[in-house]
C-alpha cells in the first residue's frame, strides 16, 4: 500500500464518540489471517457496522450519509486491547488519516504513526466541541496543521496544539515508513561504511 503524505488536512468529522474502543472491535480478530494490508477497511468495525445477516446497522455512523471525512473523532483510551498492527491497517484502508481522542492506547498510538496515520490528543473540552458542532451540522471541517502541529476548528476557529515526536512526524510528511526512511540514508551509510574501512586498513 504506497503510504500518502500527511502535512495539511483540512475535511469534515466522522464522530464516533466511545471510550476505550479496542483493537478487537476495530478489526475483528476472525480478519487477521491475511498478511496484505489491502482490504481491512471492508471489515473496519464489522460487528458495530453490520448485523449478524451482514445488514449495515444505520444508526452506526460510519454507515450514516450524513458524516463524511478522513478525520475520526474518537473517545479517550481509543485503540487499547491487543497490540495489533491490523487496527491502524484497517483504518488507513477506509480511508482515515487523522484519528482524533482525548488519549490513545500507546501501542495503538505508535502502530498508528507507524502506518500512516496520524493520532492526535486534543482535550476532552475541544473534543467535545468538534463533537457537538459536528453533531450540529456534520458539514463542520477541521484543519489539521502537521507543521505547526495544529488542530483547528474552521467555524468557531478554537485551535489547540498537539504533540508528536519529531522523526514520526518527518516519516508522515514525507510519506516514509521505516524502511523507507533507511532505504533514504543509504548514501550516508555507504560513505559512513567506506570511512570505516578506511580506518581500518590504516590501523592494520
Amino acid at each position: 500500500m504506497k503510504r500518502e503524505k500527511v502535512n495539511f488536512i483540512k475535511s469534515s468529522v466522522v464522530p464516533l464518540p466511545i471510550s476505550n474502543i479496542d483493537t478487537d472491535q476495530i478489526i475483528p480478530a476472525r480478519f487477521l489471517k491475511a498478511t496484505d494490508r489491502n482490504g481491512f477497511g471492508d471489515n473496519l468495525f464489522k460487528d458495530w457496522r453490520f448485523d449478524s445477516d451482514d445488514n449495515p446497522e444505520n444508526d452506526f455512523p460510519l454507515n450514516s450519509s450524513k458524516y463524511k471525512g478522513t478525520v475520526l473523532l474518537a473517545g479517550e483510551n481509543f485503540g487499547c486491547g491487543s497490540s495489533r498492527e491490523h487496527a491502524a491497517w484497517a483504518l488507513y484502508d477506509y480511508g482515515f488519516r487523522v484519528i482524533i481522542a482525548p488519549s490513545f492506547a500507546d501501542i495503538f498510538k505508535e502502530n498508528a504513526l507507524n502506518n500512516g496515520l496520524l493520532p492526535i490528543v486534543l482535550s476532552q473540552e475541544l473534543c467535545d466541541t468538534i463533537l457537538n458542532e459536528t453533531e450540529q451540522d456534520p458539514s463542520t471541517e477541521l484543519e489539521v496543521d502537521l507543521g505547526n502541529q495544529a488542530g483547528r476548528v474552521i467555524g468557531s476557529g478554537e485551535q489547540e496544539y498537539f504533540k508528536i515526536n519529531a522523526y514520526k512526524k518527518s516519516c508522515l510528511q514525507n510519506g516514509l515508513d521505516d524502511l523507507d526512511y533507511l532505504i533514504q540514508l543509504r548514501p550516508e551509510i555507504k560513505q559512513y561504511e567506506s570511512a570505516k574501512e578506511i580506518i581500518a586498513i590504516n590501523e592494520i
